[in-house]
């Protein structure tokens, strides 16, 4: 079976030479004289010596110990250097970034001696006034530098920026573009550099770049029969026209969701038409960065008797980023998380300083509601179909600037989010993994390493961002899964057996179970990844064995199955004989 990667190159992480050299070819740039030319060249050498260097090892002892995914995207580099009068762009991406903006912005300011206003954070979490502010600080000069996520990428004129630097691949060859087109749109020449993580999809990346240059962009992937995206839909066309009986639009009953809509008091019904009822205008509903419009604002209570709302935040992301005691940033300001009010949809934060930030635990797990195919591979069973994904933030890290050392830990009592989406998944009977000589600690590590060289894989194959799709170890049910605590890995399960994890100790699990790993789509109702991902199931498999064969490390690594310290010192081990032995 061919396999999705080249497989003399998956997984080998390049040495610094040859990485700089592979960076070659991703730059790509027009210079207007030799000044400014050194001036860029300092800035991606500093760069890359920093931001690389650090990924390309194991982790120590005290160092990051994340949940499994890679550490943070950004690191820091010291040094000083010019800026001539060149505008630059620098796009974060992964885990924290939306934290590193306002950390960066206000640390390359002080490295080049300027105020912090000269080098601004931009995310889509700032108030709009506030992001107009930056924006027309870039166009007049006044702000000479940005640090952003994916914020800046599309829809808005952001000056004559003629430098940009990405720290971590975008997760797709439009984004990729898209970014390094924000700079050298007014004078034509421009400098773009990407700098990459120790990730499996950066790994390939500059390990192959005629994969993203000869490679058309990626299409978009809307899933129009998304009950979510269905009923914004059918909201919008009844503000413009009434539906009549008997009239189709998607594949789902229509006059169902109508009467539903109906007795929302969205539509009314006249006969055999609904027509539109409520005052809202239905297209104010409808987010262009997430399927979830409702969102909570941060307000700084700073002041006594004078409140004022800094920030907002998507609903999803506020259960990580402003649980209670958490350390949020806004403009390179840390702010406590005093209190989050969920029904009043507010944060409340004061202004802090201190030298760590705080990094949520997440457990997550998944239920079978519905399997749409079945078929069987060697001796697991691969299926896709409708799943529940229970989600619950049970804690977070203190994480120190710099070091990355571990300094505690602080529990979270939050509810659980629930979600309804699409998955592919497989399961591997328990006799088989028994004939394994591992003990079962081991097992569970080699599954979520298994689970972690998998996610990144689909990524690839599926042409699509790495937060696009998700992973879960557990059982069928919902009842049993893979818990991820401050010290090791360990089967659990819910107390109410119902896979709804609680704030309640979970009991352990004594007895194997027949465990399965799921890839599901990160987005309610589905995008249609899953079905693809089940055809491609033996491939994936092939390229997975093949990624981790190939990868020289030892015991596991960023580049194959995660940090030694997230998935154990066996799990790169365990994953290839449980791959040899289902492939």
């Amino acid at each position: 079976m061919a396999s999705l990667l080249p497989p003399d190159a998956l997984g080998q992480p390049a040495s610094a030479p040859r990485k700089i050299g592979r960076l070659r070819e991703f730059l790509y740039f027009a210079v207007r004289d030799k000044k400014i030319f050194v001036s860029l060249a300092i800035i991606a050498t500093l760069l890359v010596v920093a931001f690389v260097g650090p990924m390309l090892r194991d982790y120590g002892p005290n160092e990051y110990v994340g949940p499994p995914a890679q550490a943070p995207s950004s690191e820091y580099w010291f040094g000083t250097t010019t800026f001539g009068q060149d505008v630059f762009v620098q796009f974060v991406h992964g885990v924290g970034a939306t934290f590193f903006v306002g950390l960066l912005g206000g640390g390359l300011a002080a490295l080049v001696g300027m105020t912090v206003g000269f080098v601004a954070g931009y995310r889509g979490g700032y108030l709009p006034n506030l992001r107009r502010q930056i924006e027309a600080g870039l166009r007049n000069h006044e702000v000479m530098g940005v640090v952003s996520t994916n914020a800046l990428e599309l829809g808005i004129d952001i000056g004559d920026l003629e430098a940009c630097i990405m720290v971590g691949y975008p997760g797709s060859i439009a984004s990729t573009w898209q970014q390094a087109g924000r700079v050298g749109r007014r004078a034509g020449q421009s400098f773009a550099i990407l700098i990459a993580r120790s990730s499996p999809m950066d790994q390939f990346i500059v390990e192959h770049p005629d994969y993203f240059f000869s490679r058309s962009p990626e299409h978009c992937r809307v899933n129009p029969d998304n009950l979510l995206i269905l009923l914004h839909h059918l909201k919008s066309a009844a503000f413009e026209l009434p539906f009549e009986k008997g009239e189709h639009f998607g594949k789902e009953n229509l006059e169902e969701l109508l009467d539903y809509l109906d007795g929302k008091g969205i539509l009314h019904r006249v006969g055999d038409r609904w027509h539109w009822a409520a005052e809202s205008y239905p297209a104010d509903e409808i987010s262009l960065r997430s399927v979830n419009p409702e969102n909570v604002v941060v307000v700084d209570t700073t002041e006594t008797g004078n409140h004022k709302v800094i920030a907002e935040v998507d609903w999803d992301s506020a259960f990580t980023t402003v649980h209670t005691d958490a350390i949020y940033m806004v403009e390179s300001q840390q702010f406590h998380v005093s209190q989050l009010d969920l029904d009043g949809k507010k944060a409340y934060v004061r202004k802090v300083d201190v030298d760590y930030y705080t990094d949520a635990m997440t457990y997550t797990h998944v239920r079978v509601i519905d399997n749409f195919e079945k078929k069987r591979h060697r001796d697991a069973i691969v299926e896709h179909g409708e799943v529940q994904v229970v989600r619950k933030v049970t804690g977070y890290k203190k994480i120190k600037f710099y070091t990355l050392e571990n300094l505690g830990f602080g529990d979270v009592f939050l509810p659980e989010k629930d979600m309804h989406t699409t998955s592919y998944w497989f399961t591997i009977p328990k006799d088989l993994l028994m004939r394994l000589p591992w003990t079962q600690a081991e097992i569970i590590d080699g599954l979520s390493g298994l689970a972690y060289s998998l996610h990144h894989l689909a990524a690839i194959l599926l042409m699509a961002d790495l937060h696009d799709v998700d992973r879960s170890i557990g059982d069928k049910s919902g009842e049993w899964f893979v818990r991820h605590g401050k010290s090791a890995r360990t089967i659990t399960a819910s107390p109410a057996g119902t896979g709804a994890a609680t704030g309640d100790p979970p009991s352990t699990m004594v007895d194997a179970f027949d465990p399965t790993v799921f890839i599901f789509d990160a987005y309610p109702g589905g995008i249609g990844f899953a079905e693809l991902l089940y055809e491609e199931h033996q491939r994936l498999l092939s390229s997975a064995r093949d990624l981790i064969g190939n990868c020289p490390c030892l015991h596991g690594c960023p580049t194959c199955v995660g940090p030694t310290l997230e998935v154990g010192q066996s799990a790169k081990a365990v994953a290839r004989d449980i791959v040899d032995m289902i492939l």
